[in-house]
């Protein structure tokens, strides 16, 4: 028999902060870029156009969040995705997107 899992109030609160870290551009675009495989901050850094302290603040949020994770090689810290089910979530978001324009004839 299966049994049904009922999300708790502290669920959907993790679940929002996952998504609050995933609701930037710029994130979404570093997620994007890694789901390529790995880049080294300086990749990132190039990619998003912003200065290091930014992108090592959206970098430390997607960390934080159990998005991606990083590894130190001598001086350079390489990121990656932890969890590359992630871009499912990208496809969907894609289907919602695709849905609503030709809803609204765009």
């Amino acid at each position: 028999m299966l049994m049904h899992f009922r999300p708790t109030r502290e669920d959907f609160e993790a679940r929002a902060r996952v998504m609050k870290a995933l609701a930037h551009p710029t994130r979404l675009m570093m997620i994007e870029e890694l789901s390529r495989g790995e880049r080294c901050v300086r990749d990132l850094r190039d990619l998003a156009d912003c200065d290091l302290s930014t992108v090592s603040k959206h970098l430390s949020l997607l960390k934080d969040a159990g998005i991606v994770e990083d590894e130190k090689r001598g001086k350079q810290v390489y990121y990656r995705l932890r969890v590359p089910c992630v871009l499912n979530f990208f496809h969907c978001l894609d289907s919602v997107l695709t849905a609503r324009d030709r809803l609204t004839g765009l």
